[in-house]
């Protein structure tokens, strides 16, 4: 369990809150991307755009928004991103294995189109290695990048704090996993994790004509990645002093990305023209660079397209399309290559629409995948034709140019352009509880004779939040709570409360007990009361005649972008606080 204190609050926003590097890291399945800001200078906000390749082993070797997230071991050398040339074995979606208990995790897609150079996560190494080294060649390029943008003198005297975005759908057990791989990585204690889609809406809805956007209006994002595919939806609940959102919908997210479709197009080629004497690797490599670069980005799905790859050594053979090196592909046949992913990406969508049960204004695609034209226009036509589908600018760099945003807003409000409000839960959250025994409700149920109350007792289930219950950010609540037991028994030296939780998949609705349903540990708050005097606490006579101590305290429930607090208080003093998973 991860028990550091909340990332909002160990952001100092006093003295010296203006002379910080904010440094964001959007850590991808298949790209990740970094952006930076001084905090004195808000307004500049720089994605990082150098990378090293293969062969250059400096900044300058490749030019993009984002770099693959991927690694090779060569003996003692590490080689990562870009270095990572198309031959050979190479760890993939290693970022994926932080959370095995996603279902997402496995899809349709994924099984029948596995990479034949990806190991797979574990093999050989840990995920959680293979993560904190990734994350460690990226930091260490970064602050080299920062080393020819800065002066050396503020670089020396200005604290870098990072941030870190994760999906919203993970687990406690993810979240704790990914804080300590970017802590060993060198990214600090005082690291920030925000949840990728709320980054995303926050960039996408800044980016937006702020006259076009009204108080009631509903979005659906649509973050499509390279690996996954991740959705969540917020409705407009005021436009000043900032745009202010609700989440309208929990959010939801499949292993669908555009990696499936080189994937796809791979067994295309072998299946055409793998018996062909003169293949090997170098035409595949070939013809995979073209595909992903030119026919990906411009497929529209128009009657009449051809597209030429290159197939370099292939002898000429009419029947196939191949002449002079070059292999035509009709529009027809690239179509059957999107279609596969293109349809699961729309029935999230659809899934997602449907869940809000309002009237949605428009659908907001960002992520790489999201900016293809097929997808945005297959969509268009899967869903209701009053709901716009908007591609918003710098779609691809939308997760990381909104973790910037999120973290410059945090340590200086000031500067928030777009706050989310309220977020929908996932679970149900509770803790067990005694209640007086009802023989049209509790027929069925064991009971016991509680001699405080004089009253017959079972067990049930007091949920303080239930899945789909809107939960305010970064706003405490509390939930009070009665312990007695005999002073004969004397003084005990501490208080527990179990929190626990149910997934609720099949939307049963919360269940009453504890043996029933799915409901499972999430964690125990203690309070320590040995050093308070057995004769300070407060004691009450029962029903029996006997004397009990009795204490009341509260559980304290706090809301943040990317995970939850809870404290147990006691006579207003905070005693335990535990950090658990993102509700």
């Amino acid at each position: 369990m991860d028990t550091a204190t909340s990332d909002m609050e160990k952001i100092d926003i006093g003295e010296g809150a203006d002379r910080k590097l904010l440094i964001a890291v959007d850590f991808g399945t298949t790209f990740s991307g970094v952006a930076w800001a001084q905090t004195r200078r808000p307004d500049v906000q720089t994605i990082i755009i150098q990378w090293p390749d293969s062969t250059s082993g400096g900044l300058e070797g490749i030019s993009s928004d984002k770099v693959p997230t991927e690694l090779r071991y060569d003996g003692s050398d590490t080689k990562w991103g870009f270095q990572v040339d198309d031959f050979g074995p190479r760890h993939q979606w290693f970022k994926l294995d932080l959370d095995p208990s996603q279902s997402r995790g496995v899809s349709d897609l994924s099984r029948q189109y596995p990479d034949q150079h990806a190991l797979p996560p574990g093999y050989n190494v840990s995920g959680e290695k293979l993560c904190t080294d990734y994350l460690t060649a990226l930091r260490k390029h970064t602050e080299e990048v920062l080393k020819h943008k800065l002066p050396q003198s503020i670089l020396k005297s200005t604290p870098i704090e990072y941030i870190i975005t994760v999906p919203a759908v993970w687990s406690d057990v993810a979240q704790a996993k990914t804080r300590s791989c970017a802590e060993d990585a060198g990214m600090g204690k005082q690291l920030m994790i925000i949840s990728e889609p709320e980054a995303a809406a926050i960039y996408a809805l800044h980016a937006m004509d702020p006259h076009s956007i009204k108080i009631g209006d509903t979005f659906v994002l649509c973050d499509a990645g390279g690996g996954t595919v991740d959705l969540i939806s917020y409705t407009v609940s005021a436009l000043k002093p900032i745009l202010q959102v609700e989440e309208a919908a929990t959010g939801t997210g499949r292993l669908c990305g555009s990696t499936f479709l080189n994937r796809i197009f791979n067994k295309f080629l072998v299946d055409k023209l793998g018996l062909n004497e003169e293949w090997d690797e170098e035409v595949v490599e070939d013809a995979m660079k073209r595909f992903e670069l030119v026919t990906k980005k411009a497929f529209r799905g128009s009657p009449g397209e051809e597209f030429v790859i290159p197939v370099p050594g292939l002898a000429d053979d009419p029947a196939q399309g191949v002449r002079r090196g070059k292999f035509r592909m009709t529009g027809a046949e690239v179509k059957q290559i999107f279609e596969p992913v293109v349809q699961e990406v729309v029935t999230l969508v659809r899934g997602q629409i449907a869940a809000t049960n309002k009237s949605v204004k428009a659908v907001l695609l960002v992520g790489g995948f999201g900016q293809n034209a097929y997808l945005r226009e297959t969509i268009r036509a899967s869903i209701d034709p009053s709901i716009e589908v908007m591609q918003p600018p710098n779609g691809w760099t939308a997760v990381v140019r909104g973790a910037l945003m999120k973290g410059l807003s945090v340590m200086e409000p000031t500067t928030a352009r777009v706050k989310v409000a309220s977020r929908s839960a996932r679970k149900h959250y509770g803790t067990e509880r005694m209640t007086k025994y009802d023989a049209t409700k509790h027929s069925k149920r064991p009971n016991y004779w509680d001699a405080y109350d004089g009253e017959y007792k079972v067990n049930d289930m007091d949920w303080f939040i239930k899945k789909g219950d809107p939960v305010t950010e970064e706003k405490s609540f509390k939930r009070q709570y009665h312990k007695v037991w005999p002073v004969a028994e004397g003084h005990n030296k501490a208080v527990s409360q179990d929190l626990l939780m149910s997934e609720d998949r099949d939307d049963n609705g919360a269940p009453t007990y504890k043996d029933s349903g799915d409901v499972r540990y999430l964690a125990r708050l203690t309070a320590d009361l040995s050093c308070i005097p057995a004769n300070d606490l407060a004691q009450k006579t029962g029903k029996d005649g006997r004397q009990y101590y009795s204490v009341h305290y509260d559980i304290e429930m706090t809301y943040y972008s990317a995970h939850t607090k809870y404290a147990m208080v006691y006579k207003n003093v905070k005693y335990d606080s535990v950090t658990v998973e993102y509700v």
